[in-house]
């Protein structure tokens, strides 16, 4: 990928604050970031910081105080045909089965399905044969996969992830990297990624971008050098035990700026 290539999303002084009875509370604060075509960027940082409120200013489901969202070169103003987004929890409705749940932003659109592309990608994520199972008969893991699906269902040039796999276990966790990646290398779509483990990272991304604690701001943009398609075993390498401290580094240095004690001075 070139690193002249036009940004797909860019972010430019993104601000928002939320009102609360004791006064705004400010999330971001003049945060910038350029996402190139084709690339997955993992944002992390502490608690708190303000990755989820950036990421759904991308997605064109919050509104900004100030600063904008571009999608190649357009301002995002709401929620964008050429989205998708999987959130913290697979957010399945219960009363539909699978493959109900997976054409349902179909029928919003008022538009059909692509059956043959929505039966590959649940071949590719082993959901095939699922489509009449209801939510509660599906494990964890499935749902995500069928969450997985249904953003990518109608073929989104931008694909937002939120945490997808927090609750998951390690060995789940694991797998579905794995199979985001494959499916990222058959049809390379863009996507950004929240995420509390700094490994995940690592191995699904092109670039980390690691926050300041709130209110957010870019403090640092690492490049991932590891070629693809990944295996488990780089994760045991010294490149990606040093790769991790440092970025846990970052982390934990900016917070103890934030909470540290101010040096007293010398008395006049």
């Amino acid at each position: 990928m070139s690193a002249a290539a036009e940004p797909k999303l860019r972010v430019r002084n993104a601000t928002k604050a939320y009102p609360t009875r004791s006064g705004d509370v400010l999330a971001l604060d003049h945060c910038s970031l350029d996402v190139r075509p084709g690339e997955i960027v993992s944002i992390v940082g502490p608690s708190g910081c303000g990755k989820t409120t950036l990421l759904w200013s991308m997605s064109g489901l919050h509104g900004l105080t100030a600063g904008d969202v571009l999608l190649d070169g357009k301002e995002i103003t709401g929620p964008n045909p050429e989205i998708g987004m999987v959130f913290q929890d697979a957010n399945l409705l219960p009363w539909r089965n699978l493959e109900a749940n997976i054409h349902f932003p179909f029928e919003i659109k008022g538009t059909k399905p692509d059956r043959i592309w929505i039966d590959e990608l649940l071949n590719r994520v082993g959901l095939e044969g699922f489509g009449g199972k209801f939510p509660r008969e599906l494990s964890g893991g499935m749902q995500q996969r069928a969450a997985l699906v249904r953003a990518l269902s109608f073929k989104p040039s931008v694909l937002l992830m939120d945490e997808p796999f927090g609750a998951l276990d390690a060995f789940t966790r694991e797998e579905m990297n794995r199979m985001v990646e494959e499916i990222w290398l058959d049809s390379p779509t863009t996507i950004v990624l929240i995420t509390h483990s700094i490994e995940e990272a690592i191995f699904l991304s092109d670039r980390i971008v690691v926050m300041t604690p709130r209110p957010g701001r870019v403090a640092a943009i690492h490049d991932v050098p590891f070629p693809r398609p990944r295996s488990l075993e780089i994760m045991s390498t010294r490149e990606v035990f040093d790769l991790t401290n440092a970025i846990k580094a970052e982390i934990v240095g900016k917070q103890q700026s934030r909470y540290a004690d101010p040096v007293p001075q010398p008395a006049q």
